[in-house]
């Protein structure tokens, strides 16, 4: 998330059209708010407030809206005629359900909230630049109904252009137990109640919560793919290699066609070669598998531009090597790592750590840094020092910003030495598996330094879902990774009842 950082871009390469799909799933992500000067919404009780246009075009549950109105009990509604209405506040069944009195809503944390004392505030705004923009909206401090300020809850809602997701972060949730059961629920529900989804143990019901984030997205669904390289003699036009289209949109490459336009993809006819030299610059085509069309853009862009200014060139920002800069996300934010000038979302910018800083350091200005030696650059890593700790928690003085937290004042950042870690027991970390290659593309290699019998390998996304694991019962362990998206992963280990966590790259 980039709620202090600039990200710069010279122009947008996308194409906006959405693909309606209804199948959203939620996992958990790193929790991380948004600061800012926001527009603020004068708040009552049970009201929703008047409409407010969305900065960009968002599909929920396959129709697209470009306003929503904002209840005062923690949800953005997308029917515009509630504006300025009662909002419900009594509710006691949970999601999905057609009686439930609230529909068609991202349900922030849905409570009987009351801010007529002015305690807290509710605010919205827009971050950053097209087309990867989040509209936030921030419940802070709000109190509850009857309990006041001795029961308050602070929640963040956000919207993404082009991805379509919904992210909510839960900085601080506090039930009134002594009213309406306590009862809260984060989640979607539909115009008819009859599709809805919750994290675990956050539909309806009386719960507490802190510091905990939550992504609500389509498996399968796609705005647009974008397909970018780079041109090599500034004419614009460019080979590309359709295939790698393929094995991103689909489990079945072979069974994906592309098609020049709409109208051959809906009957089937003239089909395009993998090997296709675009006609313009940029230019839409279209893939069609699964009985679903999704536009394809086709852009070529010059690569001696550094596009986010990271000082990384952006020829070298195709970790996965496969010639489309686009689909590289390191961090997973919905910003290719080439517009993204901080690829590995630890609020660090990528241009602090690509490089050694120009000091009395004996090492060349132009190595690359890697503190923790890894082999995960500190530019792709988000725990920079390998202390457990993600580097955006090691913010103690919450600015934004970790690389000017000190709290030993021995000149070092905190996230680059791994013996401060607030908070966390034992920080000084000694891992005694063995990984390699990394990055890896087909296959990762683990072993026990000490020889030791290796139990369990489990592999999760940079948001801390489980995507593979593997029992095992030698000292080494070969795993293969050729089945996993582009990015980063965590590792975790288990041999002889402890436990390593460790890192790598998937190229």
């Amino acid at each position: 998330m980039k709620q202090k950082y600039i990200l710069f871009m010279l122009f947008s390469l996308f194409f906006s059209k959405a693909v309606a799909q209804t199948n959203y799933s939620v996992a958990s992500i790193p929790f991380q708010q948004y600061t800012g000067t926001l527009s603020a919404l004068i708040t009552g009780d049970d009201l929703y407030s008047p409409i407010i246009a969305l900065p960009f075009n968002f599909d929920f549950y396959g129709v697209t809206y470009n306003q929503i109105v904002i209840s005062t009990n923690g949800f953005i509604n997308f029917t515009s005629t509630n504006a300025g209405q009662f909002s419900p506040w009594s509710f006691n069944s949970e999601i999905p359900n057609s009686n439930f009195p609230v529909k068609n809503s991202l349900l922030g944390c849905y409570e009987d909230l009351n801010n007529s004392s002015g305690i807290g505030t509710i605010t919205y705004g827009t971050y950053g630049i097209t087309p990867y923009r989040k509209f936030v909206v921030y419940f802070n401090n709000q109190p509850h109904f009857q309990c006041n300020s001795t029961a308050i809850s602070s929640f963040q809602m956000i919207l993404s252009e082009t991805s379509n997701t919904i992210d909510v972060q839960i900085i601080d949730r506090q039930a009134c137990s002594t009213w309406n059961g306590g009862r809260g629920v984060v989640g979607l529900i539909n115009t008819t109640g009859t599709l809805g989804i919750t994290p675990p143990g956050r539909n309806t019901g009386n719960w507490t919560a802190i510091t905990e984030g939550w992504r609500f997205s389509r498996a399968g669904y796609y705005s647009t793919y974008s397909f970018v390289k780079c041109d090599d003699n500034t004419d614009g036009i460019q080979v590309f290699d359709l295939s790698v289209a393929a094995g991103d949109l689909s489990v079945t490459p072979d069974q994906v066609s592309f098609y020049e336009s709409i109208t051959d993809a809906q009957i089937s006819v003239n089909p395009i070669l993998n090997n296709y030299t675009n006609l313009s610059n940029p230019q839409t085509i279209y893939a069609a598998s699964d009985g679903i069309i999704r536009p394809i853009v086709l852009s070529v862009v010059d690569c001696t531009i550094d596009f986010d200014n990271d000082t990384v060139a952006t020829s070298s920002e195709d970790i996965n090597s496969d010639t489309n800069l686009a689909n590289n996300d390191t961090d997973a934010d919905g910003i290719p790592n080439y517009l993204d000038n901080d690829d590995d979302g630890d609020l660090v910018l990528t241009n602090v750590e690509y490089v050694f800083a120009r000091t009395n350091n004996p090492i060349s200005a132009d190595a690359l840094l890697d503190t923790d030696n890894d082999g995960i650059l500190n530019y792709l890593d988000n725990d920079d020092d390998g202390d457990g700790l993600l580097t955006w928690k090691e913010d103690y003085n919450n600015d934004g910003n970790p690389a000017n937290d000190d709290t030993n004042s021995n000149g070092i950042p905190d996230y680059l030495e791994q013996g401060v870690a607030l908070g966390v027991a034992n920080a000084t970390l000694v891992n005694t598996i063995e990984l390699y290659p990394n990055p890896a593309s087909t296959e990762l290699n683990i072993s026990s330094i000490k020889g030791e019998l290796i139990s369990n390998i489990a592999v999760y996304s940079i948001n801390g879902s489980l995507v593979k694991e593997i029992k095992s019962n030698n000292s080494a362990q070969n795993i293969s990774v050729s089945d996993l998206q582009s990015g980063m992963y965590f590792i975790r280990v288990t041999s002889n009842d402890k436990i390593s966590n460790l890192k790598f790259i998937k190229k």
